[in-house]
């Protein structure tokens, strides 16, 4: 039997989505207080960001209690250590709960500031966003994300069942559902997209995506409906979200890890899928968006400089391409340019040199993770980025 956790997401959604403005308030400081006791949340980029962003709303709310909490906020960001990690993907996660609690409790004070980013887009090649998956057939009409389950990855390319299209993993409720988005709407043939495996912890991926199926987003760009953490689409237009809709049905089948099960399914919702005719309005797929994104191809050594706290880093060999490439991104989840170079060592003397890190630990351990990576190009071992 598929395991689901579809019923308790969706109470889990009516219970927030019914709080009123005392509620919020009462949740806020009852969360962030329990978050901020502990160390790992005060080094924490989630509960930093949550803080930075509710110091801002909070002078926005005419409630007395507003007033009290948003100077109680002021002191637990004087009690903040430097950032070490931006998510440890923790089960309960103290800054998601409050941050949502704040949404459903006020829904016309924007928590995040309006941002404009895009992705750097490749459109001589399907996918045409880099990420971490298999292509099994770029005409067959069924797409499988796995969520947090990436292990499932590859024990479903390996099956290679019949209309399976494309399958990975996505384990965040903004950037990965972005990036989800701007390959299934460059495809003619996806018609089907199945959420199966386990969510990630605190970010609801799979509970996201079935809430932008069925609600869309609201004016900031923000899944209606869903209880991530984070579910602002930021590097997707409406237009494109609005072309994902309309192209593809999301099929629950969260908590299901069970490949043999997922295979079964793929093949019946392949078999209802009637050929394209071949006609241009048959075949034509939605353009997409041209990034604006800078890239960095790395060409030569820079000298070390002073560093700086400036975000995070998403690495993803291309071993088709023999090269390495390197998402950086603020800690709003705003991509802010992509460095794509061979050798490690190149790679981590222009992040140096540009100020591009925020500190020695962190320098320390992109270094770690970007030597990995150049071995796996080198050895044809997958790679997989550890935690910092």
């Amino acid at each position: 039997m598929i395991k689901c956790q579809e019923s308790t997401i969706d109470l889990q959604a009516q219970r927030v989505l019914r709080m009123t403005p005392e509620e919020g308030l009462k949740t806020l400081h009852t969360e962030l207080e329990s978050g901020i006791a502990l160390l790992k949340c005060r080094k924490c980029g989630c509960m930093e960001d949550a803080l930075m962003n509710l110091a801002a709303a909070l002078p926005n709310v005419s409630f007395d209690d507003a007033v009290a909490l948003a100077s109680t906020v002021t002191m637990w960001r004087e009690q903040m250590q430097p950032t070490q990690y931006t998510c440890l993907g923790c089960e309960y996660c103290y800054p998601a709960v409050a941050q949502n609690a704040f949404t459903q409790a006020f829904p016309s004070i924007d928590l995040a500031a309006d941002l404009s980013c895009d992705f750097r887009v490749q459109h001589e090649a399907w996918p045409p966003v880099v990420g971490e998956y298999y292509v099994l057939d770029d005409d067959a009409s069924v797409a499988v994300s796995t969520l947090a389950s990436a292990q499932m990855v590859e024990e479903l390319a390996q099956r290679k069942p019949d209309g399976l299209s494309i399958v990975g993993k996505t384990e965040t409720e903004n950037i990965g559902i972005d990036k989800v988005i701007k390959n299934v709407i460059s495809s003619a043939t996806l018609r089907y997209l199945i959420v199966a495996g386990t969510e990630s912890e605190g970010h609801y991926v799979g509970q996201t995506l079935l809430a932008l199926a069925e609600n869309g987003i609201d004016e900031r760009g923000r899944v209606i409906g869903s209880i991530g953490k984070r579910p602002v689409l930021r590097n997707v237009s409406a237009a494109e979200i609005g072309a994902f809709r309309a192209q593809v049905q999301v099929v629950n089948m969260i908590g299901c890890v069970e490949p043999e099960q997922i295979a079964v399914k793929i093949a019946e919702l392949s078999s209802r899928v009637v050929a394209p005719c071949g006609c241009s309005s048959c075949s034509d797929t939605v353009s997409i968006s041209n990034s604006t994104t800078p890239v960095i191809n790395v060409s030569e050594l820079g000298e070390a400089v002073a560093l700086d706290k400036a975000g995070y880093f998403v690495i993803l060999p291309l071993p088709e391409r023999g090269v390495i490439n390197v998402e950086h991104y603020a800690y709003d989840n705003q991509l802010l340019r992509v460095v794509v170079g061979t050798a490690a060592r190149e790679i981590y003397h222009t992040l140096i040199s540009n100020g591009w890190v925020t500190e020695l630990s962190h320098a320390a351990y992109l270094g770690k993770e970007l030597a990995k990576a150049e071995l796996s190009l080198q050895h044809g071992f997958k790679y997989s980025q550890g935690g910092a």
